[in-house]
Order: C-alpha cells, then structure tokens, then sequence
C-alpha cells in the first residue's frame, strides 16, 4: 500500500486526539487520525460519559425513595440493572456516532488500527486489512491511560472488576469492595451503594478523596458514612483470595491484618499511561513512571513529536487533554496558543454529593508561601438549596491575604460540578476578591453561595 502523506498524525481518538484533529483541520492542515478501539476514547466509551449517565440513574432511584419528602407519592420502587446499563451504553453509542461524523465534516482521514512510529515522522498502522503506512511532519500522541493493576489484585471480570467490568456489570453486588477512593473509586462506591450494595472503600492514604482540600473530603465522607458506606483510611489490601461467588479480603489497618468477604471488588487504583509497543524508546523519547516527559507545549524534545492528555501526565482529566489538543494543533500551525495551566483546570467527581475544584487546597497554600484569606458558605445558609431539598454542603474559597487573588475554591454539594466553572473564569481573568465581590449573582441560585464564600472571607457574608 502507498504510503499516504499528512502535515498532523493523530495517534488516540479520545479527547484529546479528536480535538487536536479537529482543531488542526480547522487550520488548514491535512489530518488523519489513528484509533485501535473506539473513536471516542475511553472517556467517552468506557469513562466520564457512560459513568455519568449511571450515577444519573442512581440519583434519579435515590429522589424517588425521598418521594414523601416533596409531597410525593411513590411505591414499590425498585430498579432494572440491566437497563439502567443499556440506557449508560446508549448515550456512549450516541456520542461515539457523533465522533465519526465531526471526522467526516472536518475531512479528516480514520484510520482503524495499531500505530508505532518506525521512524521520526513516520507512523505505521496495522489494520484489519494489513499495514498502512502515513508520513507527517507532525506526529501528536494521544494514546491515553488505562487502569492499574496490582500485583495479586488484578481483575478477572467476575470477582474482581475494573472501572470497565464496573460499567457493564455481570450482576448487582451485595457486599462490595472499593479498593482506592479517587475520583473513579468514589463514583462507584455511591453508584452501587445508592442501589443498594453494602459498600466498603479502603484508602492507603490517611483521608479519602486525597487530591482534595482536606475540610470538604471529610465533610464528604461523613456524607458517604451517613449512607451507609464504610470508610476505611490507613488501609490497605494484602491479598485476595478468590473463592466460589465470594472474594476474602485481606485488609491492614494500624498494623492488623483482617479478613473480610465480599461478593464483588473494584479496584480503582490509578492509571497507567499507555506509552508501550509505540517505539517511542527508539526515537529519545523520554518516559517517567509510565507517561512521557513534556514541556508546557506538550513538547516531547523529538523535533515534530507531541504527547497530550492522559499519557503526558497528571491532571488526568478529558478537559485538560481536549484544551492540549487545541493548543498543540495551533503551534503546529504557526499560532502562538497560551500553554495550559495544571492550576486553572477543575477537577469535578460526580458522586452523591458532589465534589468540584480549582486551584490550591488551603494546605497547598500555606505550604506555598502565601498569607491567606479562607471563606466558607454552607448549603444550609441558601434558599435554592433548601427548596432543593439539598441542605448539605459548603463552599470554600482561598485568596492571597496581600493580593486578593483567588488562589482556590472547592466545593461539596448539588451541582457544584456545574457551579465550579464561574471559579474557574475567575482565575483564568486573573481575578481579584473585589471583582468578585461587586458581582451581582442571580437569586434564587445555588451560586449565590459562591459570592457568600468570597464575603465570608473578608468578613462581609449577609446570610450566615
């Protein structure tokens, strides 16, 4: 087969490879574009999207059980797994359509298969109907992650899952084990716990949610211990054994070791970027603790090569890889892109409640150097919130006592998933308490708890 000649190879179609080929198109530039399993990624097939209509469901089960609350009426109220799973797959199905048809519009060329790069500039793909070989001046990887395995606790798709077995599962756990209590973990604690698995998440670290502000990740958990999760922090699994229908746990804490059983385990215990088989050794590509070594454009320091999203490094997250692909498609194209900051991009988890930040944690922040200024607003202070019937939350917000920058806000509640992004506008304007300040906030809203945080910090909030 000739080989075919492009100015941008695409190797990943997730979120960050789809965006890049987009946006290089938009430019002017000749794309193609090489996925070996879902255009999409796993975001959208295996991740964020089927995820979230999941938990959807589960949110939807857990307000017809408060029916009486609102003056409802709802009985005999019951669920169908397999549906609630054939509606999660339908919306990626839908997504990933939609995918295909962004590829034909921007005229970008797809090719199905596995990449390596041979050579600098060259990409080989080994396709169903045999090897196809593409040329570029430009290569951006975009390979992606997949989940950790520990030795021992590897999944086997019937005891022990990983997110992907978690998303279409064989049966509903009664007793369940949620080893590691990142974003992934906690989404499916409150899932199955909210349909009514006996859940237990065990954390290596001392508090769960560990990337978060350590004041809401506890007011989480006494949320998560109120539905009838059991947390488990300082902990660890030693071991597995793997009987019939049932797993026995060997779980440490303060130097004991004790065996419990479960029906069901799900291990979500990190990532692993998917830099293997690429023949990116051979080109000096440099690679640390599974994820290659870039600059603040994404740049690999091979001449023409880029590495975006997952597989370039924390945060592990679609929208920072999608805003990566923007970037690095407008280098290539002569533009001069801002480079994206870690600092500025919102990490959300979509767990009942909610978890949303931005920016530096109050202990980051004091161990940054900065003199602080800390506000707080509960859930319970505002009216939206209440006629809600979602009492229980807060908002917190961190500034820079000299400058009034707003170094960070976080967040646990209804919607605060969505409420973030206001914070997150702020900082990229580089933001001060006053702007915020003087900012009229529609009422009634749940943001207006974001201008009450900023008030409390200056020792101004009206409603608490």
């Amino acid at each position: 087969m000739a080989q075919r000649d492009f100015d941008v190879v695409v190797i990943g179609a997730g979120p960050g490879g789809y965006v890049a080929a987009i946006r290089a198109a938009q430019l002017g530039l000749s794309v193609a574009i090489v996925e070996r399993e879902n255009l999409g990624g796993i975001c959208l097939n295996w991740g964020c999207i089927p995820t979230k209509a999941l938990l959807r469901s589960s949110e939807v089960f857990h307000l017809m059980h408060r029916a009486k609350e609102f003056g409802l009426k709802a009985d005999a109220i019951s669920f169908d797994l397999g549906a609630v799973v054939k509606r999660s797959r339908g919306v990626a199905a839908q997504l990933s359509g939609g995918i295909g048809h962004l590829m034909k519009k921007n005229k970008i060329t797809v090719v199905m298969g596995e990449a390596t790069l041979p050579a600098k500039g060259k990409v080989s793909v080994k396709t169903a109907k045999g090897v196809e070989d593409l040329s570029a001046r430009n290569i951006v990887l975009a390979t992606g992650a997949r989940a950790r395995e520990l030795p021992g606790l590897e999944a086997d798709g019937d005891l022990v899952w990983t997110y992907r077995h978690a998303l279409q599962p064989v049966r509903m756990p009664k007793k369940l084990l949620v080893i590691g209590s990142g974003a992934i973990g906690i989404e499916f604690a409150s899932f199955y716990n909210t349909l009514g698995a006996e859940t237990t998440v065990v954390e290596v670290m001392d508090r769960i949610l560990p990337v978060e502000d350590a004041e809401i990740g506890a007011f989480a958990k006494k949320q998560f211990v109120k539905q009838g999760m059991t947390i488990l922090e300082k902990a660890g699994v030693k071991q597995l054994d793997r009987g019939k229908g049932k797993v026995t746990a060997h779980i440490e804490k303060d130097g004991k070791i004790e065996k419990i059983d479960f029906d069901t385990v799900i291990s979500a215990v990190g990532i692993v970027g998917n830099v293997e088989g690429l023949g990116l050794e051979g080109l000096g590509v440099k690679i640390d603790r599974t994820h290659v070594v870039v600059d603040e454009y994404c740049r690999t320091g091979v001449e023409g090569l880029f590495a975006i999203g997952d597989i370039a490094g924390a945060p592990w997250l679609a929208h920072k890889a999608s805003h990566e692909g923007v970037m690095v498609a407008e280098l290539i194209a002569g533009q001069h892109p801002h480079p994206v900051r870690p600092d500025a991009i919102a990490g959300c988890t979509y767990c009942q409640p909610q978890i949303a930040s931005v920016g530096l944690t109050e202990a980051k922040a004091r161990e940054a150097g900065h003199d602080i200024k800390v506000g707080k607003f509960p859930f319970i202070g505002n009216g939206k919130a209440i006629a809600l019937g979602e009492a229980e939350g807060m908002i917190k917000t961190i500034f820079d006592a000299k400058t009034g920058e707003l170094l960070g806000a976080h967040m646990v509640g209804a919607e605060v998933t969505e409420l973030i992004q206001g914070y997150v506008i702020g900082r990229t304007l580089e933001t001060t308490e006053v702007e915020l300040m003087n900012t009229v906030f529609p009422h009634p809203t749940l943001s207006e708890m974001m201008h009450e945080s900023v008030l409390d910090a200056y020792g101004r909030a009206l409603h608490f």
